[in-house]
């Protein structure tokens, strides 16, 4: 019997669901993160312990895991030829690596046209359309990963430190953010030249939080992160018959501030990112042509 399994590797985790060729889900399994391009050798033992987790989760021996087709979505697969270099080290009959996008954004809209917001820490804007997945930002927090946690929170921190100086007005978020620091703006400033996106993105609850409650500076924040948000999604002209998705842990908190066009548009997910893997895993190797590029 063949069977296939599909991986959703990401910087905080690694899931597996093992799969038959039907696309019936025998077993899961769970582990840390699998990000290759950070950590390649991590990544590999994380996903062969969620593989074998998911394969003993199904009643089965792990002897078979030379036997799997697997499909595997993982952090950092779109960065130069760390994919390819992937690849080779996986024990796997056979394997192909895209980007963990990827793989949401089938979970989320099954096989046909449809387009995903993935907003985490990061953030990145999938679409299908007639067949061909292409993707916006996802470049980093440097330069891009508009709307994400990461630049929700450093947002916040530049608005309280000008607060700070009289130069915007303050607010809860602002005098919160202060007293974290013990009102001392270098400190502030020491924490955020050395913080990682991870580490800004730790104050993204605290914006929507106090958002609900009415604070005009996290509402301001949240107002700039919108619009951004909905550049992207006007110039990926969204059909109103295709499915579009808010995901990630930050991105369903944006549907209520979107305007009533796109907020029309949203729809719940279909399935989980694992899920998608795996209906990719069988699609993939089962004869069904590939609707993304990756490292087949």
């Amino acid at each position: 019997m063949a069977l296939f399994v599909g991986i959703d590797g990401g910087g905080t985790g690694c899931r597996a669901l093992l799969c038959d060729a039907s696309g019936a889900q025998l077993g899961s399994g769970r582990a840390g993160s699998a990000n290759i391009v950070s950590d390649p050798a991590a990544a590999r033992e994380h996903i062969l312990q969620a593989t074998q987790s998911a394969i003993e989760d199904a009643g089965l021996s792990a002897a078979i895991i030379p036997e799997l087709s697997a499909y595997l979505g993982l952090a950092g697969a779109n960065v130069d030829n760390a994919a390819a270099r992937f690849k080779t080290q996986l024990p796997f009959r056979q394997s192909h690596i895209a980007s963990d996008a990827v793989i949401a954004l089938d979970g989320a809209v099954g096989e046909g046209d449809g387009a995903a917001a993935i907003i985490g820490t990061g953030s990145v804007f999938i679409q299908r359309k007639a067949g061909i997945v292409t993707t916006k930002g996802g470049w980093g927090f440097s330069v891009s990963d508009l709307a994400s946690g990461a630049r929700l929170g450093r947002s916040l921190l530049e608005l309280s430190l000008l607060a700070h100086e009289r130069i915007r007005p303050t607010s809860t978020a602002t005098k919160t953010i202060m007293e974290r620091f013990a009102g001392n703006p270098q400190t502030l400033v020491e924490f955020a030249q050395v913080a990682s996106p991870a580490e800004f993105g730790t104050f993204a609850p605290l914006v929507f939080e106090l958002a609900g409650q009415k604070d005009r500076n996290a509402i301001a924040i949240i107002s700039r992160a919108v619009n951004a948000i909905e550049a992207v999604l006007q110039s990926m002209e969204l059909a109103r018959d295709h499915p579009f998705c808010m995901l990630g842990g930050v991105g369903p908190n944006y549907t209520p501030y979107l305007s009533p066009h796109y907020r029309k548009l949203v729809r719940p997910p279909l399935a989980s990112a694992v899920e998608g893997a795996a209906a990719l895993a069988v699609r993939h190797f089962t004869g069904s042509p590939p609707d993304q590029g990756g490292a087949g």
